[in-house]
């Protein structure tokens, strides 16, 4: 229980961090799905999701799966990075999603290597 408490807290920071970046960049959060960008948007993270489900099911040890977790995660979260660059020309908003995204991939590999 209390490492499920930990962890949202955690998140919440990385939350914070990120309303904290978007207010100081003056960014105003807007959707990939807006832009010409939707199905490739739909198509990444599909494929994305059964590389990642093909890989999940293969016979392995639990240390590898959550090394996948943290893989897949950090797969999700670069293609939202890159495609917010590519997209969304004028607004920063990939700047935030890059700092948040980082703080969590450091927390995640953080409570890896801890609950190996």
């Amino acid at each position: 229980m209390k490492l499920l408490m930990l962890l949202l807290i955690l998140f919440l920071v990385v939350f914070l961090v990120g309303k904290m970046i978007d207010k100081l960049l003056g960014i105003k959060r807007k959707d990939i799905s807006e832009t010409p960008g939707k199905s490739i948007d739909r198509w990444g993270r599909t494929l994305i999701l059964f590389i990642f489900i093909w890989s999940a099911f293969t016979e392995q040890s639990d240390a590898i799966l959550k090394w996948q977790w943290v893989l897949f995660l950090t797969a999700l979260v670069g293609f939202q990075t890159i495609l917010e660059w590519k997209y969304l020309k004028g607004s920063k908003q990939y700047i935030s999603t890059l700092i948040s995204s980082i703080i969590t991939f450091f927390i995640l590999v953080f409570f890896v290597q801890l609950y190996r």
